[in-house]
């Protein structure tokens, strides 16, 4: 109980931004994870005059933990019986890191879900840190993961016959990736918000962190779909439950 309790006032330093470092949550000798999805980092974050204090944007984190996980478990298992359901989340100990969240396995095929300390700090409410959870546990669900490796592998081996180079490879696997990427982000957040939403939690106070990060609008081979709609996608949802 000291140790967690020392872990915690380490981590609500951190978010407060008065500690260089914080515990890495992994367990020891975990395996390291593999291949990440996207990384949701979300650049050039005003600052924000109702950010909270860091004990309580810790509070807030570790009582989404305790919520969001067995839900998200339940429904991984409820509709990917044959994926390894058993999420663990963890908090990357780099301070300085941008926002960020990410879905991810390890070498045992475990599903990771990885916040840094400012996505933590700027989160405003239990809503978002419950949303952006939902949304990064939805990617394992939709097995997004191995659909973008899939993806990568097919534009890689296209671009290989078509151009004959390992450049092209490269390249191929790079635009292979990216094919439904937006997409898959849509699925996370219509997911998400049903895991959200079945923990608790407001999807829709939660997505209001969308009118929070610069839109990237509607780009050619871009990873992300605007904000507006995602937003209206996370509405959708909420409407029909």
């Amino acid at each position: 109980m000291f140790r967690r309790m020392m872990m915690l006032i380490g981590l609500a330093l951190a978010v407060a931004g008065c500690a260089p470092q914080i515990p890495n949550k992994a367990p020891p000798g975990a395996a390291g994870p593999k291949v990440v999805v996207r990384p949701d980092v979300i650049p050039q974050v005003a600052p924000d005059p109702n950010r909270l204090d860091g004990r309580t944007a810790v509070r807030n984190f570790v009582e989404v933990v305790q919520t969001i996980e067995p839900v998200a478990e339940a429904i991984c298992r409820q509709r990917a019986p044959r994926l390894n359901c058993d999420f663990q989340i963890v908090v990357d100990d780099a301070v300085n890191a941008p926002p960020n969240a990410f879905q991810t396995v390890d070498a045992r095929g475990r599903p990771i879900i990885a916040f840094t300390v400012p996505l933590i700090a700027v989160a405003r409410n239990k809503d978002e840190l419950a949303f952006i959870m939902a949304h990064e546990a939805a990617h394992h669900i939709e097995g997004h993961l191995a659909r973008l490796q899939r993806n990568a592998a097919l534009g890689a081996e296209l671009a290989e016959a078509v151009f004959g180079s390992s450049d092209a490879r490269n390249l191929g696997a790079a635009l292979g990736s990216r094919a439904y990427s937006k997409d898959f982000e849509l699925e996370a957040d219509a997911l998400g918000a049903l895991i959200a939403a079945q923990a608790g939690y407001d999807p829709l106070i939660g997505a209001e962190f969308f009118q929070r990060i610069p839109d990237p609008g509607n780009r050619f081979l871009g990873t992300h779909p605007g904000n507006a709609e995602r937003f209206a996608t996370v509405r959708r949802v909420v409407a029909g439950l």
